[in-house]
């Protein structure tokens, strides 16, 4: 039990609240304005309705703030996860929801009791901001349907969109278009002169009374339960739940890299504390696990709500409690307020989303700082937006891999040099080599092939010193050249090798290759010696026969 105590919650967390109680109540207060349009915008785009997105933000609000591993991480339903959950709810129903829950929040728990939570490190820049640029422009595709009132039949985003202009009746059209563009154009206004005020409030305020006023006929949210509802084991048949692992797995992979990206980002913009990753990732389990049983969505952690409660003067756990409570109050006491709000209306907030989580100012930078970088960018965000997000990160990487492994095979190479110091007779039957960068699978039979095409040479000497990484092949293709050479009767000396490289050298067979045990020397001086020495007693062998 020891070594997971570090993962369960503490009166650490709450160290300071005695001077930072108002800062985090109002906070709290704030981000929980701002998140309720949000909240119903998310559960009413993923299918699942606006019901289980207010249910997620309450219950995984309250649960990846307790057992979470940030101070000031605010979690709840986000744009990446409907992008993900859209086409699950549309194949197996909103029954399969709970099972996605308990499945996806189960594996990232166990990511994080396995200490994986550093992984996510691992994930270069380009690919992050071509991930996050993908899930804006799906975002922004999804509310295409709603800000028309026609729906698309696809599962793709893209399809679905342009099957929803396609399919309008624009007589009517425009009445939801209308919506969502005046709290669209109320959001932007609002940031612009009054940015302390949150717009998406404002738009839905205004677009809701112009329903009203107007007896305006278009969708709205429905009826909202006046209470939360109770917890439940969600069931469905084996068969389901095998099918499901697939999708819960990319849900679970979505959920740990949102959340551990927005603690880092959380991290960078306050002075609460670091982060702790592995903590962090079982809060967002247990969290959608617990939203699970209340009939909500896996949750993750949500950038720009964390954002909004830092700026805000967050700075323990205690403001992402207040931000649930207010979704609380919500519920038990303005639940019909809510069910009047026009769905295009939300479309509307989710489009203004999906805008500003456009990378604005690193989009020229990606673009323009190298080719392999832009590459990466733009490959990641169009099979984001085509393909899956999951396979996205994954083949972002693999393109990553393969840009750097290209730089690294590029730095490494083999360069003849003279022997130092004044030439004495039978010098040029030595040849000395210097092996630089890294002798790797990508690089080895490269730097080798210099080495290996020598003539009329008796001794190799073979420079070390400044190979930075030595793997397996380049330890094998290293073996297979010091062999090769021995064959042809060059005698091969090995000056410089790095204790670390030593290990790896001798298992694969490089040391035993050499003629001799004394081949290996630590200073160049000591084979340069020897070389002469094997010179003059072979001439001498070659004089008495």
């Amino acid at each position: 039990m020891a070594r997971f105590t570090d993962l369960l919650p503490s009166r650490s967390d709450y160290r300071g609240l005695k001077q930072s109680w108002r800062g985090d109540v109002l906070a709290g207060v704030t981000v929980g304005i701002v998140a309720l349009p949000l909240a119903l915008a998310f559960g009413v785009s993923s299918g699942a309705g606006a019901e289980a997105g207010l249910v997620t933000a309450i219950v995984a609000g309250v649960v990846a703030a307790i057992f979470g591993g940030s101070n000031v991480q605010v979690s709840g339903p986000t744009g990446a996860m409907v992008v993900v959950l859209g086409p699950v709810i549309a194949v197996h129903g909103t029954a399969a929801l709970g099972v996605v829950c308990l499945l996806a929040g189960a594996m990232v728990l166990l990511a994080g009791l396995l200490r994986l939570g550093r992984a996510v490190t691992y994930i270069p820049w380009p690919v992050i901001e071509g991930f996050t640029l993908g899930i804006a422009v799906i975002i922004f595709l999804q509310q295409v349907p709603g800000a028309l009132g026609s729906a698309g039949h696809s599962t793709n985003a893209l399809i679905a969109a342009g099957e929803s202009i396609a399919g309008a009746d624009w007589s009517s059209a425009w009445v939801p278009l209308f919506l969502a563009a005046l709290v669209a154009a109320i959001m932007v206004a609002m940031q612009r002169f009054a940015p302390a005020i949150p717009g998406s409030i404002v738009g839905i305020v205004v677009a809701t009374a112009v329903v009203t006023l107007g007896g305006l006929d278009v969708a709205t949210i429905g009826t909202l339960p006046d209470a939360l509802p109770s917890p439940t084991l969600p069931w469905a048949a084996p068969a389901t739940w095998l099918a499901l692992l697939g999708p819960a797995f990319t849900v679970a992979a979505l959920a740990a890299i949102e959340s551990l990206l927005s603690a880092r980002v959380a991290e960078s913009m306050s002075d609460t504390g670091p982060y702790h990753a592995d903590r962090e990732l079982v809060g967002q389990g247990l969290a959608s696990i617990a939203a699970g049983f209340f009939g909500g969505m896996p949750a993750t952690g949500a950038i720009a709500r964390t954002a909004v409660g830092i700026r805000a003067g967050a700075r323990t756990r205690v403001a992402a409690l207040v931000h649930a409570l207010m979704l609380v109050v919500v519920v038990y006491a303005a639940s019909g307020l809510v069910a009047t709000i026009p769905l295009a209306a939300l479309s509307g907030v989710l489009m203004v989303t999906a805008v500003k989580m456009v990378p604005h100012r690193s989009l020229p930078v990606l673009l323009t700082s190298s080719r392999s970088t832009a590459a990466i960018f733009c490959v990641t965000a169009l099979v984001t937006i085509s393909v899956d997000l999951i396979y996205a990160v994954g083949i972002g990487i693999l393109a990553a891999a393969f840009f750097a492994l290209r730089a690294l095979a590029r730095m490494s190479g083999v360069q003849r040099q003279r022997i130092p110091g004044p030439g004495l007779a039978g010098d040029e039957r030595i040849a000395l080599f210097r092996l630089d960068g890294a002798l790797f699978f990508g690089a080895a039979e490269r730097v080798v092939a210099g080495v290996s095409d020598i003539a009329d040479v008796q001794v190799v000497i073979l420079r070390m010193s400044q190979v930075q990484f030595l793997d397996a092949t380049g330890a094998q293709v290293l073996t297979d050249l010091v062999t090769s050479l021995e064959r042809r009767g060059i005698t091969v000396l090995i000056k410089g090798i790095r204790p670390e490289h030593l290990r790896i050298a001798t298992r694969v067979g490089v040391i035993a290759s050499l003629r001799h045990d004394g081949h290996l020397f630590d200073h160049l001086y000591e084979a340069v010696v020897h070389a002469r020495a094997h010179i003059t007693s072979t001439a001498a062998c070659a004089v008495t026969v």
